[in-house]
């Protein structure tokens, strides 16, 4: 089988496409053949090295794909050969990936596989960022950054199915301003050409808001913290600037403020929390409440979907295709 590799950390170009064996699934274990792979900055962070938990190489790149069961291992129940699944699975990027069975979920038939492959990281994140992490509730306001990207689409759908109030995005380009706002956001801001902070008092009348979800860090987190209202929450899922946060509680501790942080490894710990996003993805989606934006790219250009999403070129979610 084709399967893309790295033996050091570095740029896109150190995905190596290379001719594996096919694995064959153990006890406990499910093979999946694959039809699409999803794209993450998860997947990015791993290949330069800087992924919160280390990095053994070489490294099998990807961590979610949708596809047909190829082959289940001894002790396997509830899932069979040839049925469709999207999942949790080891070196994504791949024609075949082995996974868990609980890892791996039935896909509806209303939903294609390229689409699928887009629910399990960035689904159950924008899933439960609104409704574990931030604990959203109906009529509050929302600030999502990076409004057009593949998390922040899907946030701002599932703030609106949950009943919240203005959802306010922030996004790179007049083009992705307008994609968000045909997803849920109310209002959106262009924040390379203006400042996001003094358009939000503006716009709440020096209030600020209740929630604020961003995956930046560094500058962006320290910023956000003064579009908050008193009693507001903060949860960072990410730091794609590279760079900490250096917070001050005492300005926390002035306004009754809450900064929380939100780490999908983690989530996936609790099968009770992964099981209630998906079948609320699901259901969202099979009943075209939900609507995914998805951008193919062949599974031997990895290296340019990499660069695309380290460059910020993209909306919506990238997936690879091995066939």
């Amino acid at each position: 089988m084709r399967a893309l590799r790295i033996y050091e950390y570095g740029e896109p170009d150190v995905l190596r496409l290379e001719e594996l064996p096919t694995p064959a699934p153990g006890p406990g274990l499910v093979l999946v053949r694959v039809a699409a792979a999803g794209v993450n900055f998860a997947d990015v962070q791993r290949r330069k090295g800087l992924y919160l938990e280390p990095t053994a190489l070489p490294y099998g790149v990807g961590i979610e794909v949708s596809g047909t069961v190829a082959a289940v291992g001894s002790g396997v129940a509830g899932l069979r050969e040839g049925q469709r699944v999207t999942g949790f699975v080891r070196a994504g990027y791949a024609e075949y990936a082995l996974g868990r069975p609980q890892m791996l979920f039935p896909i509806p038939d209303e939903l294609d596989f390229e689409r699928a492959a887009a629910l399990p990281v960035q689904g159950l994140t924008a899933y439960h960022l609104l409704r574990t992490a931030a604990r959203l509730q109906a009529r509050e306001t929302v600030l999502i950054h990076a409004a057009a990207g593949g998390v922040g689409l899907l946030l701002t759908q599932l703030a609106k199915l949950m009943e919240a109030g203005t959802v306010y995005g922030t996004a790179s380009s007049t083009e992705k301003q307008s994609l968000a706002e045909a997803n849920g956001a109310d209002v959106t801001l262009n924040y390379a050409e203006h400042d996001f902070v003094g358009w939000i008092k503006e716009n709440t009348q020096g209030r600020g808001v209740d929630v604020v979800l961003e995956a930046v860090g560094g500058e962006v987190t320290t910023r956000s913290l003064s579009c908050l209202k008193p009693f507001g929450r903060l949860v960072n899922y990410g730091r794609s600037s590279g760079h900490g946060e250096p917070l001050d509680v005492r300005a926390l501790t002035a306004q009754n403020l809450t900064v929380t942080g939100f780490y999908l490894t983690g989530l996936l710990q609790r099968s009770d929390l992964v099981a209630e996003g998906m079948r609320a993805l699901f259901d969202h989606v099979a009943s075209g409440r939900l609507h995914i934006v998805v951008h193919p790219f062949p599974l031997a250009e990895a290296a340019r979907a990499h660069a695309a999403l380290e460059e910020r070129a993209t909306t919506g979610k990238l997936v690879l295709l091995p066939g």
